[in-house]
């Protein structure tokens, strides 16, 4: 049972709501939150940490405090609020390394729970209708927070491995969506006009920033171990999507989507990168049935319910939490 947890990434959106529902509960003795600036909304009763875990001091935080339990959720998902590529691949991969290493070296961890993406399984059209958590990539993530999350879990298996006696859950969660989250999906989808993929109509999930919140708390309370997708019921193709943001869509071929793409990079309104129009154009299915059967939950949204709260946000005029999460 988790007593003293530490959540890593608490100055980013779900990362402070998690902290502050965590902060909440009675069973709960002690919630420490780090990040490297202050968390700019309400995170309870959580005590905010200033530290980067690319710091070897993370490890004296985690040793001095009797941490017993660590929710990893500083993965970042886009460069443009990480300061450059570069940055965010420091923070995603060698922050990753240093808070395992530190979890390695303390005696007192005994339960990880890490907040990892469905963009491990990359996008493809040879691609299974739905990824099961034994599968694998049929193409690689290339570049980018793909790529990162590949990483990161690579070092929560070697972790594993080096630390039996820590119980270790791994969560994939598809595209998070809501009202309050900005990712490069929702990004994507308030662009006035959407370019889509010539002649593909992909098949997209969702699942809602509450259900987000909900299955993190979930696994830090619970003993569920091992990699668990998480996801709204059903699909809905990108076309549909846009109809239901009210966005009109503009299909472009493949070999134009990549600096079309870049363009809208560079005018700072989207982060495009080419493993995003991998997905637009060949999208990408979760099967959750480990997630019920095994973390035993159920999202309160489906995948269009969830997409259609944020498009609410969309069509009233409202502007999206301005701090990226991983999409």
């Amino acid at each position: 049972m988790a007593s003293v947890v530490l959540v890593t990434g608490v100055s980013r959106y779900l990362g402070g709501r998690v902290a502050a529902r965590l902060s909440a509960m009675p069973e709960i003795e002690r919630v420490i939150g780090v990040d490297v600036i202050p968390p700019p909304h309400d995170i309870g009763a959580t005590e905010f940490v200033r530290a980067d875990i690319r710091n070897p001091m993370i490890g004296k935080i985690i040793e001095q405090a009797g941490v017993d339990t660590v929710v990893h959720m500083n993965v970042i998902a886009t460069p443009t609020f990480a300061g450059g590529r570069t940055s965010q691949k420091e923070i995603n991969v060698i922050g990753t390394m240093q808070l395992l290493a530190a979890c390695q070296k303390a005696a007192s961890v005994k339960r990880l729970v890490v907040k990892s993406s469905a963009a491990v399984y990359g996008s493809s059209p040879r691609d299974p209708a739905m990824f099961t958590e034994g599968m694998s990539a049929k193409r690689m993530p290339r570049a980018g927070f793909g790529k990162d999350s590949v990483e990161v879990e690579g070092y929560v298996r070697g972790f594993s491995r080096r630390r039996p006696d820590v119980s270790i859950a791994m969560l994939r969660f598809a595209n998070i969506v809501g009202p309050g989250i900005r990712t490069s999906i929702t990004d994507y989808f308030g662009l006035p006009v959407l370019p889509i993929p010539l002649g593909h109509d992909a098949r997209m999930q969702f699942v809602h920033e509450d259900d987000a919140v909900d299955a993190l708390v979930l696994a830090v309370l619970g003993d569920v171990s091992g990699i668990v997708n998480v996801a709204g019921d059903g699909v809905i193709t990108v076309g549909q999507a846009a109809a239901i943001a009210g966005r009109i869509p503009v299909p472009v071929p493949m070999f134009a989507a990549g600096p079309l793409g870049s363009l809208v990079k560079r005018s700072g309104v989207a982060d495009f990168s080419p493993d995003q129009m991998d997905f637009l154009a060949y999208g990408r299915g979760l099967d959750t049935t480990a997630m019920r059967e095994v973390l035993d939950f159920t999202p309160r949204y489906t995948t269009r319910e969830a997409f259609e709260d944020f498009a609410r946000t969309l069509r009233s005029g409202g502007s999206n939490n301005t701090h990226q999460e991983a999409g």
